[in-house]
């Protein structure tokens, strides 16, 4: 018999609730594999400074090589979101997971151990390049999928709370990342870890897909895409999938690719390029701005369930809206704020990274549930990474290349407001699906009275 634990019905139409267990191992399989994609780009940023004097030594503007490697893998996203997406809703989201996992870890661990530009010349360089753009492929799959999974495996009145833990992986990621860089700083001298101490917390991305992939290999498929394969809904032929999600659903493409765009030019201008940004332009110590960066992340880890709580309470919209105008009115002063000392710098990305946080929450609960069950991998997929390669992974580059040429520090603030405007007209055209049944081949809806108030799921 499987070790992997099925969920029961409870008739013959509607399946209960994944019991405690289950659930809890599905969130944390879940949450693992997003850790295991946000920890390459924490310390991949944090190393970027250690990458471009090893491997671009001869260049006079080795930080913007290194964060094009960063930009690179993300015209690979899209690829990975076309392949993997309409896989993983023909296959299941569970076997596409388990895959996508294991590039993603071998990728992070082998930008480790590539020679230096000395030892092989360009080799190097284009190595560094070519495991970036199979990290993007990967993980073109792997974060629409473990949105969608999660998403299936809540409860629909807690699919906020739940889903917020994916996110809360995200920032585990791009925390532990930086801070294990920061341990090696600390108990390496200069020399050495600029020599060879850089390179260790790269291979610590192994062990850390290893867990992951245990996880999900301990469950079944979600409860919601078994209920469809019964039934015979599900697309026999992956292109099939990706053709119905193009033409069917072009709307909420649309609507999510824009919601993307204000979503992930916050993050990667706030979580992955700052500490380049306090570093190279703010002239701020490596230590000083990776504590910056790690002590608001802590925070934003400890607020998250709380605000993905909070949102099947008053719906997705109100959250979406309120960070959206939050992150509008406040980027340029809290910028401002950051640069007059480090006290102050702490408080100024602390209180970004909590406007932030309503649209960081609610993405597993948002995004799934625009799409019916047998395009919703392929859909999310598709959406968010066209949108996150042109715009967030992106950012890093555009914003050095920027204050690179025109010295203007706070362009990283405008950066971020034209993205919020962005996502506002995304917001417009979202619909509410709060406590909404993710089952079936309809398009999700929050249930509303006859004025069109949104109805509070009963027990969120």
């Amino acid at each position: 018999m499987s070790s992997a634990q099925s969920v029961p019905a409870a008739d013959g139409n509607a399946p209960k609730d994944a019991p405690p267990g289950v659930l809890r191992k599905a969130i944390a399989g879940a949450a693992i594999g997003n850790a295991t994609e946000w920890f390459d780009y924490g310390v991949y940023g944090a190393t970027t400074l250690y990458i471009g004097k090893h491997l671009f030594p001869d260049s006079t503007s080795g930080t913007i090589w290194v964060l094009l490697g960063f930009a690179i893998s993300f015209l690979m996203r899209p690829l990975g979101g076309f392949v993997w997406g309409p896989l993983g809703d023909r296959l299941g989201r569970r076997r596409v997971l388990a895959m996508t996992i294991i590039l993603m870890g071998l990728a992070t661990a082998l930008i480790g151990v590539i020679p230096s530009y000395t030892t092989i010349g360009l080799g190097a360089p284009a190595l560094l390049y070519l495991l970036r753009m199979v990290q993007g492929f990967s993980t073109g799959g792997e974060y629409g999928g473990a949105a969608t999974f999660m998403a299936e495996y809540s409860p629909d009145r807690k699919r906020g709370f739940c889903g917020s833990f994916l996110e809360f992986g995200t920032l585990g990621g791009l925390t532990l990342g930086p801070l294990i860089v920061l341990l090696f700083q600390t108990i390496l001298s200069d020399s050495a870890m600029a020599a060879w101490g850089w390179r260790i917390p790269f291979l610590v991305a192994l062990p850390l897909a290893g867990i992951g992939l245990y996880l999900r290999s301990r469950l079944e498929d979600t409860p919601v895409f078994l209920e469809l394969e019964e039934k015979g809904q599900t697309n026999d032929k992956a292109t099939t999938a990706l053709k119905d999600v193009i033409l069917g659903h072009w709307r909420p493409i649309l609507t999510l690719g824009a919601l993307v765009v204000a979503l992930n030019v916050v993050n990667y201008t706030l979580l992955q390029y700052m500490p380049t940004y306090l570093q190279e332009t703010l002239k701020v110590p490596s230590s000083r701005a990776l504590s910056i960066v790690s002590i608001g992340q802590v925070l934003m880890m400890i607020v998250i369930p709380f605000s993905g709580a909070l949102s099947d309470r008053i719906g997705r919209k109100p959250m979406w809206l309120i960070s959206l105008v939050g992150l509008f009115v406040l980027a340029i002063p809290l910028y401002l704020l950051m640069a007059v000392n480090f006290g102050l710098a702490i408080l100024a990305f602390a209180i970004l990274g909590l406007l932030y946080i309503p649209q960081l929450s609610t993405i597993s609960a948002t995004f799934p549930a625009m799409f019916p069950t047998h395009v919703r991998y392929a859909g999310f997929a598709v959406a968010y990474n066209v949108s996150t390669s042109l715009f967030g992974g992106t950012s890093p580059v555009i914003n050095e290349a920027i204050i690179d040429k025109t010295g203007l520090n706070l362009f990283p603030a405008f950066w971020m407001m034209g993205a919020c405007v962005i996502g506002l007209i995304g917001w417009f055209a979202m619909k509410e699906t709060a406590g909404a049944s993710l089952r079936g081949t309809k398009v999700p809806e929050a249930a509303r009275t006859p004025t069109g108030k949104f109805i509070r799921p009963a027990g969120a």
